[in-house]
């Protein structure tokens, strides 16, 4: 499937592993349009994406604003969704509002993006979710939250892959990557853990965007691939 035949929406494609994808697809000339809560990244991200793609801002947790960025938005042929703030580890002792909160963006956000995306993704087109591997094994004490979004997300993977058939719906889950998602960290803090799953990861380096990125780009040209969880972690599973 040739991406310049092709328009795609990265919901959370201003930064990090969604920004990596808009503009891997953008240089195979794909028409891309991006969007995010920051109008300073999607505007930044417009302008380094070239002159084929389209932004908007929109707070993807609001269910009314999804709905009408889809109603003005036309065709296309492949959904993605990125969106996510900064990682917080958020365990049982945690505030319950807390906690619904953190799923708003992640969980909600992804499915009003179905809801409403769905009957304007073109014959042939795809969905594409973004869980972690915490849905499989939890890093430690705290991940009660994160690990339960993973999970729910590639529940809803499976669920949309036979609801929404033939159009397919799949989802990757990163393992460690360098991203802002790790942003609460410290700068010292996160060389050091860095350094230390370098020494742990079979492949010896944590993940890097444009690495995760063709993960993405390659369910939405595998036509024969539906309902499937695509782990990408350097080997993170197996140690």
């Amino acid at each position: 499937m040739e991406m310049n035949k092709q328009r795609m929406v990265v919901l959370g494609g201003t930064s990090g592993i969604g920004f990596a994808i808009a503009r891997a697809a953008a240089e195979e000339g794909a028409a891309v349009v991006v969007a995010s809560s920051s109008q300073t990244r999607v505007e930044a991200a417009v302008a380094a994406l070239g002159a084929s793609a389209k932004g908007s801002s929109i707070d993807l947790s609001n269910e009314a604003a999804t709905r009408a960025f889809f109603e003005g938005l036309g065709e296309f042929d492949h959904l993605i969704y990125t969106a996510g703030e900064p990682l917080r580890l958020l365990g049982l002792d945690a505030d319950l509002a807390e906690v619904r909160r953190f799923f708003e963006l992640r969980y909600w956000g992804a499915f009003a993006a179905a809801k409403y995306g769905r009957k304007s993704i073109r014959e042939g087109g795809s969905m594409v979710f973004t869980s972690g591997t915490a849905g499989a094994r939890p890093l430690g004490p705290g991940w009660a939250a994160a690990s339960s979004i993973c999970g729910a997300i590639e529940g809803l993977t499976r669920a949309l892959a036979v609801e929404l058939k033939p159009l397919r719906v799949n989802c990757v889950a990163p393992g460690v990557v360098k991203t802002d998602l790790w942003a609460g960290m410290g700068d010292d803090a996160r060389a050091a853990f860095y350094a230390s799953e370098a020494a742990r990861l079979p492949v010896g380096h944590p993940g890097d965007v444009e690495e995760i990125a063709q993960s993405y780009l390659y369910l939405t040209r595998q036509t024969y691939v539906t309902g499937q969880v695509l782990h990408v972690d350097g080997g993170g599973l197996l140690v």
